[in-house]
């Protein structure tokens, strides 16, 4: 991609890129219509040119022998495949055939004008029931990206579908077959349903940690835990005790498969575009070359395993060279269930699944400890030490009293340790002592896994960030909740009450710090921009859209704050978002010289 057109600001909203024709696609489309499991779902159409029209409506959805009702486009979950190319125009119609329901889609990972990314109530007003609304702009990067609606709780219904944007040059990724892999969740109860039933009972969904304390745990750490008000396998807030997890509309008993001829090199395209579940993806037997993140080109790193939060991309190549069926497996990060899918050489093949691992549980630096001494303690354990003592030793063996551990645990109840401009009050219940970067840490889960596992560390750009100069100054931003009453904000304020806008000026470039104060991971995106995630890696930052803050941890990253307007700013959970997790960034001035708003 070229770095230039990607962020060339002035030239994008002046409509300065070039129009494209019709789009000549090349005869190897994705091929996960034409391999997809024979009488599951119909072939998904691929969508392409300078006019698209999609419809937005209500449909019967059926996966595991029942069906729900879900919102669709085209009539199809996920929604068709859009497939353009890097320099082109290109008009989206999208029809509002819901009865009663506004809508929205958000095109996520575009650097596009404000008026076009698809926010109601940020950028645009939104798309009325029995009305049209027409996106238009020019395509000026490439990669996989997806796009979703932004209105309500419509994601989680099955508003959501992939997109691929072709280069206008040559592509420096070399595959023969490629395979589009959406990662979804789905359950078939209403949306206002479970958020309800989280906010009656944050850990509703959480069906097996009864099972797991009492077989795991000594009765000193129980009571450990529960002094603290804590639950160490409170990982996720909806599980697979609700969840069907799918990929592209397909569930784990339906086998979606992927074709391939032994010696191609077969290019993953994997979108995580799930309301509320994060991933562990791997391919028993077959490594896999990440070749691209969040649409940015990366030096090709080998990992047999990878996390892909929600609203992330990852691109991989693979290469098997047998006439044999491998397993992709997606397993929830919290191991309450899993999706497989199969590679194979011809359709009705299948390989072993591999049965569900044992499921994790929270650590002290989860609970944003990760900064303390752990020598000095007396415990002498490394980073990743668990208070479970199911395979890392017991408190007891690492020396720490229970009477310890509720003490540490104190601090993170220490209002004195909020800084000024985090708003206290009962939607703020953990304040993380001793937050580290935890960039380079394996995700939570795959810590003693035998096998490499990607971090991003590993990510490093193909092509640097545009932008070299230095920051000029600092953002700090907190990930504050109350797990048990469901309630999420951005230092300590919601969006709907007050939350005062995140500024910058135009062409500014800021570091912003992500502290998380809480003990769950935390996807956070912004619209309209891609940064530079600080790592100090030789060879340079991940350049990302969207950054999975793990628990107690924080990550900080520069942003050059070139697109003028209203963008959001959220945790990708949709049910965090919907709590309060999201603000709005106002960049300003504006394209003629103005505030723009009334200031």
């Amino acid at each position: 991609m070229s770095a230039k057109l990607l962020f060339d600001r002035r030239a994008l909203l002046k409509g300065g890129a070039a129009a494209g024709g019709a789009l000549a696609l090349a005869p190897m489309f994705p091929a996960w219509a034409r391999t997809g499991s024979p009488g599951i779902a119909p072939t998904l159409p691929i969508l392409s040119g300078e006019d698209i029209h999609l419809k937005v409506a209500h449909m019967p959805f059926k996966v595991g022998g029942r069906t729900g009702r879900a919102i669709t486009m085209n009539g199809v979950l996920p929604a068709p495949l859009i497939r353009l190319r890097e320099g082109q125009n290109v008009r989206i119609h999208v029809e509002n055939a819901l009865e009663d329901e506004d809508t929205s889609i958000h095109w996520h990972g575009f650097i596009l004008p404000f008026q076009m990314d698809g926010v109601p109530g940020i950028s645009f007003p939104g798309i009325l029931p029995k009305t049209t609304f027409t996106y238009e702009f020019p395509v000026v990067q490439n990669g996989t990206y997806w796009y979703h609606s932004h209105s309500g709780l419509q994601e989680q219904q099955g508003h959501y579908g992939p997109i691929i944007i072709d280069p206008k040059g040559a592509d420096p990724v070399a595959y023969d077959r490629e395979h589009v892999i959406v990662l979804s969740d789905w359950t078939f109860l209403h949306p206002h349903t479970v958020i309800a039933k989280l906010k009656q009972q944050g850990g509703y969904f959480n069906r097996q940690k009864q099972t797991l304390l009492s077989g795991s745990m000594s009765a000193e750490e129980r009571l450990m835990w529960g002094k603290m008000r804590m639950d160490p396998t409170d990982i996720s807030d909806v599980t697979g005790s609700t969840y069907t997890y799918l990929v592209n509309g397909h569930g784990p008993e339906e086998n979606w498969t992927g074709l391939f001829r032994p010696g191609e090199r077969v290019r993953l395209r994997f979108i995580n575009a799930s309301a509320m579940t994060i991933f562990n993806v791997r391919i028993p037997g077959l490594p896999m070359t990440i070749v691209q993140a969040d649409g940015q080109n990366v030096r090709p790193v080998e990992t047999d395993e990878f996390q892909i939060s929600v609203a992330e991309t990852y691109d991989a190549i693979v290469t098997p060279t047998e006439d044999k069926a491998f397993t992709l497996l997606a397993e929830s990060i919290d191991r309450s269930g899993m999706v497989r899918a199969t590679l194979a050489p011809r359709m009705g093949m299948s390989a072993p699944v591999p049965p569900l691992r044992q499921r994790p549980t929270l650590s002290m630096k989860d609970m944003g400890m990760g900064g303390m001494d752990h020598a000095a303690m007396g415990h002498g354990a490394g980073a990743g030490q668990t208070m479970t003592g199911m395979d890392h030793g017991s408190t007891q063996a690492t020396g720490q009293s229970a009477d310890q551990g509720m003490s540490m645990s104190h601090n993170m109840r220490d209002k004195s340790l909020v800084p000024p401009n985090v708003k206290v009050g009962v939607g703020v219940d953990s304040i993380a002592p001793m937050p580290v970067d935890r960039t380079g840490d394996r995700p939570l889960g795959l810590e003693n896994e035998p096998h490499r596992v990607l971090t991003y560390h590993d990510l490093r750009p193909l092509t640097p960030f545009w932008d070299k100069r230095a920051p000029t100054r600092s953002v700090d931003i907190h990930l504050t909740g109350n797990m048990e009453r469901f309630m999420w904000s951005f230092d300590g304020k919601k969006l709907n009450e007050g939350a005062e806008p995140i500024r910058f000026a135009r062409n500014e470039r800021a570091r912003v710090n992500l502290i998380n104060n809480s003990m769950m991971s935390h996807p956070i995106h912004i619209h309209g921009h891609f940064f530079e995630v600080v790592t100090g890696m030789p060879g340079g930052n991940p350049i990302k859209h969207t950054v999975n803050v793990m628990p107690g941890g924080k990550v900080s990253f520069d942003l050059t704050a070139d697109a003028p307007g209203d963008w959001a700013f959220h945790c990708h959970l949709l049910f965090h978002m919907h709590a309060g997790m999201m603000n709005v960034v106002k960049i300003r001035p504006l394209d003629d010289g103005t505030r723009g708003d009334g200031e």
